[in-house]
């Protein structure tokens, strides 16, 4: 049994892979800037060695996709090189390609360029942004700047499960693995599956991206953040997003969960969500 770090751990991802390993028998190491086992921060690089040391392998979660933290990063695998670490698992995103040269992007060049054998792995959405994230219905309306365009929601659960493996597993090193759902929903696809499971009627209304945008602005929201949102949703909203990756398949040996089947193990949730 091995020791992992989990950057990011008591985010979506990050918490339900701690899960994961703890139930193989690793052991965990939680790190953040408060509320994990060790603390950690991406702006103070005297963080960085009491959390790495003594850890097999890490996975890493970015802090945000608003400013390019590639340096960063590298200080980090520099750091994570001379603590005997073996290996370093990237959360970025599947739509990266729609932003190449944006913070995400780099960071996985950063990360191939490092020091430590890596992986990274490209989730597209996840079904929990309808219950966790972007897409929580207002008042029974989902509103995304989408159309009819369709996407292959994944279930965190499965990513976990992928990144736990991946993780502990040195076949999958100095490689990319995308991951998604079995299948493509449009967002009116998604909301009647939603409205079945969560008790309550469910509808997608179409945003205008211009407006989208502006309501970011409005909100205070940073423009680099703004920038690499409205690039994944313009994704979705052309088509280009809903391909199926099998990476689930390949990693697991099992299909990926349908949004369906997630649905129904976690989307009765949507009934307790108010305005």
């Amino acid at each position: 049994m091995k020791t992992f770090l989990i950057v990011g751990g008591t985010g979506k991802v990050g918490s339900r892979l701690a899960e994961v390993l703890r139930g193989a028998g690793h052991g965990v190491r939680v790190a953040s800037r408060s509320g994990g086992d060790v603390r950690f921060d991406w702006r103070e690089p005297g963080t960085y060695v009491a959390a790495l040391h003594g850890v097999d392998g890490v996975f890493l979660v970015g802090p945000g996709s608003a400013t390019d933290w590639s340096p960063a990063l590298g200080q980090l695998l520099n750091v994570a090189a001379s603590e005997g670490v073996k290996r370093a698992v990237l959360l970025s995103a599947r739509g990266v390609e729609f932003l190449p040269d944006g913070a995400v992007g780099r960071a996985e060049k950063t990360l191939a360029a490092g020091p430590i054998p890596w992986t990274v792995l490209r989730p597209s959405h996840f079904a929990q942004n309808f219950t966790e994230a972007m897409f929580v219905p207002i008042n029974g309306q989902i509103l995304a700047p989408v159309a009819d365009g369709a996407e292959p929601f994944i279930d965190v659960k499965d990513s976990a499960e992928v990144a736990a493996e991946v993780l502990t597993n040195a076949s999958w090193e100095n490689q990319t693995v995308e991951i998604s759902g079995p299948s493509a929903l449009t967002f009116d696809e998604a909301a009647a599956i939603l409205t079945e499971h969560a008790g309550r009627r469910l509808s997608f209304i179409d945003e205008d991206p211009d407006q989208h945008a502006r309501n970011l602005r409005a909100a205070g929201t940073p423009e680099g953040y703004i920038t690499w949102r409205m690039a994944m949703l313009g994704g979705i909203r052309r088509g280009d997003d809903a391909y199926i990756s099998n990476g689930v398949e390949r990693v697991l040996g099992r299909p990926a969960t349908s949004f369906a089947g997630w649905a129904a193990r976690e989307g009765s949730v949507l009934g307790l969500t108010s305005a």
